[in-house]
C-alpha cells in the first residue's frame, strides 16, 4: 500500500519522469558549486588529456550530455559553451531529434535513435500567444517559436545547452505564415504576411552563432503559406498564395547563398487531382506543401491522394513513390507534419476519435528501397500536431 502523499508511478510514468529529470540536469547546474572542483577535475579526463577527452565526447550520444555535464566543472563548461556541437558539426557527427507541439505552449522532443520521448519546459507566454499563427524553426542548437502577444510579435528561443526558454531577437520585418528552413547554424525565412496582412516577398537570414538577423534579397514573387527546404546547399521556396489573384502560386524559387540571387522555377508546385490546383479562398485554404529533403532529393506528402512523391529535378516533375501511413489524418493538410530526419523521412500525426487519439511517428529510409513505413513512436494525444521542427546537431 502506498503511503499517504506519495504518488505511485506506473512504468511509463517512471520512465518519463527519469527522462525529465535527466534533461533538466544541465539547466539546474547553472549555479552549482562543485565540492570536488580542483585542477584535475576541470581537465575533463585528466589521464587522457583534453584533446583525447573531447574526441571521446564527440562520439557520445548527445542524449548523454546532460549526465556528463554533472561530472565536473570542465565537462559542464564544455557542454554549456556549445563547443562540442561546433566540433561535431565540423566532423560530420550529427544526431537528429524531432521537436513537436500538440499544445502551443508545450513541446516535446523525440530521439529516434533510442526512441525516447522527452518533455520540455513550458513556455511562459501570454495567453494571446496561443491565439496567434505560430511558426517554428530549429537552427543550430536552438528552437525558435514565432508568434504574437496581443499585437506585438515575439520570438521564444529554446536552447538545448541550458534547457531553458528565453526571449529571442525579433526579425527586422515581423511576419507570420512564412516559409523557413535551416542548414547547420543558419536559417532563412521568406515571404509571409506582415502585421497588417500584406503579403511579403522579403527574406531574412538568421545566424544562431551570433543570434542576429540579416536582410537578404527579396524573392521575385510575394507569397504566404509557402514552404521551404534546403537542397544541395541552396534555399528553395515552393507554392504559397500570391497577391494578384489570391490563388496558389505554381512556381518555385531558389536562393543561391554564394551569389545572393533568386531564380524562379516555373510549374514546380506539386499539384494534386490530375494537375488541378486548389481554388479555395485563402482563409479556408489547404496547408502549405508538406516538403522534406533526404540526401538532396526532394519529397512531398500529398495529403489529398495520401501519396508520397519524389521530385525529378532534371524533368521538373513529381513521381509517386508510395502511400502515406494508413492512420495519417489531417484537415486540408493541417495537423500532420512531413520532415526529413537525417537519412529518413518521417510523418508525424495520427488518428483522431471523438477528441482522443494518438501521435504517431512513422519513418522510412529511402536508400533502403521501396517505401515501407516503420512505426518508431506512438503516444496518446488529444490534439493535432500544431508545430514541428527537426534539430540536427
Amino acid at each position: 500500500m502506498a503511503k499517504r502523499g506519495v504518488k505511485v508511478l506506473k512504468g511509463d510514468e517512471k520512465k518519463e519522469k527519469r527522462e525529465d529529470m535527466w534533461l533538466a540536469q544541465i539547466g539546474q547546474r547553472e549555479n552549482h558549486c562543485y565540492a570536488w572542483d580542483n585542477s584535475e577535475s576541470s581537465l575533463l579526463i585528466h589521464q587522457l588529456g583534453r584533446d583525447i577527452s573531447i574526441n571521446c565526447l564527440l562520439r557520445c550520444s548527445r542524449s548523454d550530455y546532460g549526465i556528463i555535464a554533472t561530472l565536473n566543472t570542465g565537462f559542464h563548461s564544455l557542454i554549456r559553451s556549445g563547443e562540442l556541437y561546433k566540433l561535431r558539426r565540423q566532423k560530420g557527427i550529427v544526431e537528429h531529434w524531432v521537436y513537436f507541439s500538440c499544445n502551443l505552449l508545450e513541446w516535446e522532443a523525440f530521439d529516434p535513435t533510442y526512441r525516447r520521448w522527452m518533455h520540455m519546459p513550458k513556455i511562459r507566454a501570454n495567453e494571446c500567444f496561443m491565439c496567434s499563427d505560430n511558426e517554428s524553426l530549429a537552427v543550430g542548437t536552438e528552437l525558435l517559436i514565432f508568434g504574437k502577444e496581443i499585437m506585438y510579435p515575439i520570438v521564444y528561443k529554446y536552447s538545448i545547452l541550458t534547457h531553458t526558454w528565453t526571449t529571442g531577437i525579433r526579425m527586422h520585418t515581423p511576419r507570420y505564415l512564412f516559409a523557413s528552413a535551416s542548414l547547420g547554424e543558419i536559417g532563412i525565412i521568406a515571404g509571409g504576411c506582415d502585421l497588417r496582412g500584406n503579403i511579403l516577398s522579403s527574406a531574412e537570414l538568421y545566424n544562431s552563432e551570433t543570434g542576429k538577423w540579416e536582410t537578404i534579397p527579396s524573392m521575385n514573387k510575394a507569397r504566404r503559406m509557402c514552404s521551404a527546404v534546403f537542397m544541395e546547399g541552396k534555399f528553395y521556396v515552393i507554392g504559397g498564395i500570391g497577391v494578384e489573384n489570391l490563388k496558389i502560386i505554381t512556381s518555385g524559387e531558389v536562393y543561391d547563398l554564394k551569389t545572393k540571387t533568386w531564380s524562379e522555377i516555373p510549374n514546380m508546385y506539386p499539384t494534386t487531382n490530375e494537375g488541378a490546383v486548389s481554388t479555395k479562398e485563402p482563409f479556408i485554404a489547404e496547408g502549405p506543401p508538406l516538403l522534406a529533403v533526404v540526401n538532396d532529393v526532394l519529397y512531398v506528402a500529398d495529403h489529398v491522394l495520401k501519396q508520397v512523391k519524389k521530385y525529378d529535378k532534371e524533368k521538373n516533375l513529381w513521381v509517386t513513390v508510395g502511400r502515406l501511413p494508413k492512420c495519417t489524418a489531417s484537415m486540408d493538410g493541417w495537423g500532420i507534419t512531413f520532415k526529413a530526419c537525417g537519412d529518413q523521412l518521417m510523418v508525424i500525426g495520427g488518428p483522431r476519435v471523438l477528441g482522443a487519439g494518438f501521435v504517431e511517428i512513422n519513418s522510412w529510409v529511402p536508400k533502403e528501397g521501396l517505401l515501407e513505413w516503420n512505426l518508431v513512436g506512438r503516444k496518446p494525444s488529444s490534439s493535432f500536431v500544431y508545430n514541428c521542427a527537426v534539430m540536427g546537431c
